[in-house]
């Protein structure tokens, strides 16, 4: 059975950077769709990114592109979000998922694999 586990998160000031890793253990990821999502407090999980295994499928919200970018290693099985220009409304816990191949993977309920989760705190 594949695992995910998130790495990365912590406490950042504003304007400041971070990545996001996401590792596979158990397996691989194959030809699994990726994503990120992440939740705040007292707010529904809302979606960040969605890769494929080729990176033409790579997905980011207009809101969140000129900032985020997401990519992974089909061969160490690792994905990454770099998260660039933080803002204090990027707090919450980043989850990292995986989903069937050619899955669209925009919406959480698309996905039957999660990692735990890592907090990610923007001080202003």
């Amino acid at each position: 059975q594949v695992q995910l586990v998130e790495s990365g998160g912590g406490l950042v000031q504003a304007g400041g950077s971070l990545r996001l890793s996401c590792v596979a253990s158990g397996g691989t990821f194959g030809s699994r769709v990726l994503g990120w999502f992440r939740q705040a407090p007292g707010k529904e999980r809302e979606f960040v990114a969605r890769i494929g295994r080729n990176p033409a499928g790579t997905v980011i919200p207009d809101s969140a592109k000129r900032r985020f970018s997401v990519s992974r290693d089909n061969v160490q099985n690792i994905m990454y979000l770099q998260m660039n220009n933080l803002e204090v409304d990027d707090t919450a816990i980043y989850y990292c998922a995986a989903t069937a191949p050619l899955v669209a993977g925009f919406r959480a309920r698309e996905y039957e694999l999660w990692g735990p989760g890592t907090r990610v705190t923007v001080s202003s």
